[in-house]
């Protein structure tokens, strides 16, 4: 049987990194960054001395996507053994109607199906599951919990706005590039969006200075704004009046930022960078080797932002790495980033398919009496 864990959100977590190679840089003219490998399975990580062979495990049900994550302790950080990944759209129509819909939660249902099988299959003895914005902001959010634990066996934990910021940080800080500056940390979902001012030094888990979380992300923003997808007049103002709504909602934390600080850094975790730097790469498919600790100068990712703004649904569908699954919420991501970009002038952008999961994988080797 799987062990549920439920951690404190005043949890500590670990403060140890993985070992890995230097991150890459896009088109020559990014920089060098202390860097992870992709968390998959790779050579050169030889098993953790044989005290702990157990199967930890991540699911992270976000208000587009359902992701699983299991992985077994190593020397050098852990070793993944099984990944999932389905788009659920958990949090399709929740901003009409104040509920997870009926075809929301069967789609969300069949996908954690698929993950209670894996769990089962990797005889995982410990694992933590959480949900974020959707069901935070769902009125039958803890009937659809009840639901999920009755067919899945799967008990999700709704974690806080905090708890899901201070996640996505232990899960992909690691990436930041070295600096002494302050870094900003973001996380784009389909429901919120966080961002995360932190003092990062050393190898240690940085601390959290400052954080917020926005109700915009990419699902959330898009369906804020109904519009004929084939004006572009109409695609231009409606890119505008996102961008306006996500600055409104950044303005708190921007007005506390430091100003003129020198060497800031910047990181992101989400879909919305990842493609947008497979895009800034030219890759005919999504490559993770390739994307996992990317430096992309910023400028890029305002270009890409500005392009796919200005293009057609019908456009954006033919794009590699965006295709029919992404391609009506990608400008929603490319608003919020660019409004990041706003508030955090950084000359460069670090990349991270990361975050929640490696997270939540950290914080229960932990406690399960491994120090990473």
């Amino acid at each position: 049987m799987v062990q549920q864990s439920r951690p404190s959100p005043q949890s500590s977590g670990p403060t140890g990194r993985y070992a890995g190679k230097r991150a890459r840089s896009g088109s020559g003219d990014g920089s060098q960054a202390a860097a992870i490998p992709p968390p998959s399975t790779q050579r050169g990580f030889a098993p953790y001395g044989g005290r702990d062979r157990r199967s930890y495990a991540a699911i992270d049900l976000g208000t587009n996507n359902c992701r699983l994550l299991i992985a077994k302790p190593s020397a050098d950080g852990f070793i993944v053994v099984d990944a999932f990944s389905r788009i659920v759209r958990l949090g399709e129509g929740l901003a009409a109607t104040g509920r997870i819909s009926d075809a929301a939660i069967d789609r969300a249902i069949a996908a954690l199906s698929v993950c209670a099988d894996k769990l089962r299959r990797r005889h995982v003895t410990l694992a933590r599951s959480v949900a974020t914005e959707a069901c935070r902001r769902a009125s039958n959010g803890e009937e659809f919990i009840r639901r999920v634990y009755k067919e899945t066996g799967i008990a999700l934990d709704i974690i806080s706005a905090q708890e899901e910021a201070r996640l996505a940080v232990l899960g992909c800080h690691a990436l930041l590039e070295p600096g002494d500056g302050p870094a900003l940390i973001f996380d784009i979902g389909g429901g919120s969006t966080e961002l995360v001012l932190v003092d990062a030094h050393g190898d240690g888990t940085p601390h959290i200075v400052d954080w917020v979380s926005a109700p915009w992300g990419v699902v959330s923003l898009t369906e804020s704004e109904a519009f004929d997808h084939g004006d572009a007049i109409e695609r231009a103002a409606a890119y505008g009046r996102m961008r306006a709504r996500v600055s409104e909602a950044f303005s708190p934390l921007a007005r506390r930022l430091p100003k003129d600080a020198q060497d800031i850094r910047l990181l992101g975790t989400s879909g919305t960078v990842t493609t947008l730097a497979s895009l800034h790469l030219g890759l005919p498919r999504y490559d993770r080797q390739a994307i996992d600790g990317l430096i992309v100068p910023c400028e890029s990712m305002r270009a890409i932002s500005d392009r796919l703004s200005g293009m057609a649904l019908a456009e954006r569908q033919k794009l590699p790495c965006i295709g029919t699954e992404r391609a009506d919420l990608v400008v929603a991501g490319c608003a919020i980033l660019e409004s990041i970009l706003d508030i955090w002038p950084a000359e460069r952008l670090g990349v991270a398919d990361r975050g929640i999961r490696e997270g939540i994988l950290r914080g229960l080797m932990d406690r399960g009496g491994r120090v990473m």
